[in-house]
């Protein structure tokens, strides 16, 4: 096959407003800043700070998720159409959860200040990720003619979106819930990282605007390990162990390829960067504190400086594309 088979994120046409351009993907700008939140209250928590960072963080990540929904419901409401083509996209489909997802973690974030705020958010986050789950999982083996080069990790998302839900539902006092949604999120990955793998390694190679979702590899087991942890009682078991090692070797194989993401022109794709690092700080972190291990407890606080450096120029590339008008723009 040829480049000319790989997907190719289309938009509308030129002359469309850059309402009816807003893509779902923005809403993976939510995940990493809700991950950047978390990660510095933990690191806080770590080493006797003050919240004021996670705090500011938490508040960032609130405001521009309130800003990218009302903007994508108006969007929703002028540009129908311009919503179901993303609904139909091989891609953007994925992309969905999102933000499901972002509701979730934005929950986990306020449940140690604002616990009653985070059941306000945590409950409807479960209901449409589990509606969302549905839906797009249905839509892929539904009649659409999906083929091997419309696969791409970030398929993970929905997969994801599941394990996020123990992480604050089993302190909130929702173990089963948590118990069915972890298993649901476990199954789908593995055979998602089947499909993944088959044709990362046999099919054409990503187009350049997807190289960043190599990235998401790294998220699954990351937030499983986080997961696992609070369904089993923070014990650091067999399977908790097999889990974060396997976001560590993940880790690796992406770290390779970031040489040829960095080439590529900025889109907002290069999101994706952004939670699964979070979620690999977190989980180093927690595997640090567990195992009193002086090298995970280095390794976290790097992973912690190397995640900011990260989201930091995330943000300054988006504020600079937007001032440039160099996004929402047709594809």
């Amino acid at each position: 096959m040829t480049d000319n088979a790989t997907p190719q994120l289309h938009g509308t046409p030129h002359g469309s407003t850059r309402l009816e351009n807003l893509p779902v993907t923005f809403f993976a700008s939510v995940m990493g800043l809700a991950g950047v939140a978390l990660s510095l209250h933990l690191a806080e928590t770590r080493f006797g700070w003050g919240h004021m960072a996670s705090r500011a963080a938490l508040a960032l990540t609130i405001a521009v998720f309130i800003g990218v929904t009302l903007a994508y419901a108006l969007k929703a409401l002028r540009h129908p159409g311009a919503v179901g083509e993303e609904w139909h996209h091989p891609v953007k489909l994925a992309f969905f959860p999102a933000i499901s997802i972002s509701l979730l973690l934005m929950a986990t974030a306020l449940r140690p200040e604002a616990p009653a705020a985070a059941l306000a958010l945590w409950l409807p986050g479960v209901a449409l990720q589990g509606a969302l789950t549905l839906a797009v999982i249905s839509g892929w083996i539904g009649r659409r003619p999906f083929q091997p080069m419309h696969i791409s990790p970030a398929w993970f998302i929905p997969a994801v979106g599941n394990v996020v839900v123990p992480v604050a539902g089993v302190p909130m006092g929702f173990p089963e819930i948590s118990w069915m949604f972890f298993s649901v999120g476990v199954i789908f990955w593995l055979v998602l990282l089947t499909l993944v793998m088959n044709r990362l390694t046999f099919h054409d190679p990503l187009p350049g605007r997807l190289l960043p979702t190599l990235v998401i590899l790294i998220a699954p087991p990351a937030v499983g390990f986080l997961a696992w942890l609070q369904l089993n009682g923070g014990v650091l078991d067999a399977f908790a162990r097999v889990l974060y090692n396997a976001a560590l070797w993940f880790a690796a194989i992406a770290l390779i390829q970031v040489k040829g993401v960095l080439r590529i022109p900025f889109a907002l794709s290069f999101w994706a960067l952004s939670f699964p690092v979070a979620a690999l700080t977190l989980a180093t972190m927690r595997y640090a504190d567990l195992s009193g291990s002086i090298v995970h407890d280095r390794a976290g606080t790097s992973l912690l400086c190397v995640l900011l450096v990260v989201v930091a120029a995330l943000v300054f590339r988006t504020i600079k594309a937007i001032a440039r008008s160099e996004i929402c723009l047709p594809e």
